[in-house]
């Protein structure tokens, strides 16, 4: 069979397993094992075990778990609560500024737990009814959350970043700084549209325009205890910068930092919060041990796809192809974007990563794009994937918080923010220092 007919078939099968309910990990297995024993016979089951397992042995992934569990303790604090009322004290004066304290929580939230799905669990329980308790459209309190939840994997320290870094073998502390620039520029423009939708629909309040002398007292006592929800929230941040200036410094690998900073955020939600029941604990390592799992399993059956893909010579005739492209390589960038951003709205991010970043980046290579540039570029195409159809995670998350709200209007609310990030990655290709400056200037 040739390579396109064989890729045909593939994409298929594995969209038809999606399209049932099949998990993404089983999914990639099964489709990969079917098309080995097809085109080879049943020999290649040794080398299906070989390849799954040998995959996630690598030290580095060690780091993931690591990161999660950190996250996972931030999330099943009252951090996020704490984080909130405290932007929400700085910057409620503004016009529309409560869906500014929210994209502000979810920003800081998500270079907290490293997790798109937790920021939006988190800081939208508090900010999408309090939003709406203050005269704010149901889009724009849906998609402010939803689209700053997507930071979670963009902004250090990121758990899609280090599975790119071990999967192209580029360093992963110059790929977290290389985050950084650009994911405080998608909260900058988050920031805009949202005053100006805000403006547009009229549907916003004051919350500190006071009149009386009692609600006067009312704030006063707020103020105090916003300020002191800001002092619980201060020891978390210091955690993170603790681990980015371990990995810039070259004090410590990844994995080290990683182990670090999940016990320090696990003991600082014990000490902090005062959570010395079991059953919270037990949530904590629940949670991480559930979603480490996942991630796993998908990149190992994402490396067995890709080994699959590589078997029946699929990847060496699509790369070719693109490669034989004889177009500006701008062209071919704008080319590879519609690619991410269309794997990106069937796939979750770490299994478009690791099947297509190997593939890619000799591509990126040879027209003279610089890799963690690129990186940057694809986490930014797979965040929109997070809040458009079909598949859209942040979405259904936040139609389940609040049920009342149709994923209709969530949907509606999130597309300007997705053309956003378009916008962000537009200016990423006009000026690449935004992505680029900082781990230069940190890193050599």
């Amino acid at each position: 069979m040739d390579p396109v007919t064989a890729g045909i078939l593939v994409a298929i099968g594995l969209i038809v397993l999606m399209a049932i309910g099949t998990p993404i990990a089983f999914a990639l297995g099964a489709i990969s094992l079917i098309a080995l024993v097809a085109d080879r016979g049943m020999a290649e089951l040794t080398y299906f075990g070989e390849t799954f397992f040998d995959r996630i042995a690598e030290f580095g992934f060690v780091a993931i778990p690591m990161f999660i569990m950190m996250g996972a303790a931030v999330a099943s604090s009252p951090t996020g609560r704490d984080l909130y009322r405290s932007l929400d004290l700085w910057l409620g004066k503004l016009p529309g500024g409560l869906a500014i304290s929210n994209i502000g929580a979810c920003t800081i939230f998500s270079a907290l737990s490293g997790s798109s799905p937790a920021t939006c669990a988190a800081i939208g329980k508090m900010g999408i009814p309090e939003m709406r308790k203050r005269g704010y459209p149901d889009g724009v309190a849906a998609g402010c959350i939803a689209a700053g939840g997507t930071l979670g994997i963009l902004i250090p320290p990121s758990v899609t970043m280090i599975i790119y870094g071990i999967s192209t073998e580029t360093s992963i502390g110059r790929l977290f700084i290389a985050g950084v620039v650009p994911g405080f520029m998608l909260a900058g423009l988050f920031m805009v549209w949202t005053l100006i939708a805000c403006k547009l629909a009229g549907g916003y309040d004051n919350p500190m325009t006071l009149a009386t002398e009692k609600i006067k007292q009312t704030v006063r006592q707020n103020v105090d205890a916003n300020l002191k929800a800001l002092v619980r929230v201060l020891p978390f941040l210091a955690v993170v910068l603790g681990i980015l200036f371990a990995l810039y410094g070259g004090i410590a690998t990844p994995s080290e930092a990683a182990g670090v900073g999940a016990f320090m955020c696990l003991a600082l939600a014990i000490i902090i919060y005062r959570m010395w029941q079991v059953q919270p604990i037990k949530l904590i390592m629940r949670d991480s041990l559930r979603e480490s799992v996942m991630i796993m399993l998908i990149i190992a059956a994402a490396e067995v796809f890709a080994y699959a893909l590589s078997s029946l010579f699929i990847t060496q005739t699509v790369a070719g192809a693109i490669a034989d492209l004889e177009v500006n390589r701008w062209v071919l960038m704008g080319v590879i974007n519609v690619f991410l951003l269309v794997a990106g709205f069937f796939l979750p991010p770490v299994a478009v990563i690791v099947m297509t970043a190997p593939i890619l980046l000799p591509i990126i290579l040879s027209a003279n794009f610089d890799p963690y540039w690129f990186a940057v570029i694809l986490t930014i195409n797979l965040e929109i994937g997070l809040i458009t159809p079909p598949v859209g995670l942040n979405l259904f998350i936040i139609n389940s918080i609040a049920p009342d709200i149709s994923l209709r209007n969530v949907l509606m609310g999130s597309l300007p923010y997705a053309l956003c990030m378009v916008l962000g990655i537009l200016l990423l290709c006009l000026f690449p220092g935004l992505a680029l400056w900082l781990p230069n200037l940190l890193m050599g």
